[in-house]
């Protein structure tokens, strides 16, 4: 989502987007949960950069204040869309490693189980008609 920010609910669309790749990259939420980006920063904050730390930090006061309809209507959305954009720019290419990486060990995991089933089963035939 590199468009830019029109209203309260892109910027809330926007902190999600960035909380869900700081939890993909850099951990700190349990699988299938949604913190909120204040949360995320609070807990795996310092691996960002610090000048997007800061961004990340304009963006998640930016989100607790668009609940409110007008102070929403205040903000600065373009510069929360170029923040959102350089965080973005950031944590992607970061995250698509580590899924990579999280599906070769997946797979190398399911064929290692797969061939220790195959060899027990192997084994225990060989045990039961009497060769070993």
């Amino acid at each position: 989502m590199t468009r830019n920010a029109t209203g309260p609910d892109d910027i809330r669309d926007m902190a999600d987007e960035v909380s869900r790749l700081i939890a993909a990259r850099f951990g700190g939420a349990r699988r299938g949960e949604r913190l909120p980006l204040a949360v995320m920063l609070r807990r795996r904050g310092a691996a960002l950069p610090r000048r997007l730390r800061k961004q990340a930090l304009a963006l998640a006061k930016a989100d607790e204040m668009s609940a409110q309809p007008k102070i929403a209507r205040q903000l600065d959305l373009a510069g929360l869309s170029r923040a959102h954009q350089a965080l973005i720019l950031h944590l992607q290419p970061l995250g698509e490693l580590s899924r990579w990486q999280g599906r070769a060990i997946g797979f190398a995991a399911s064929v290692a189980l797969g061939l220790l089933v195959l060899a027990s089963i192997v084994i225990w035939i060989l045990l039961w008609r009497g060769y070993l």
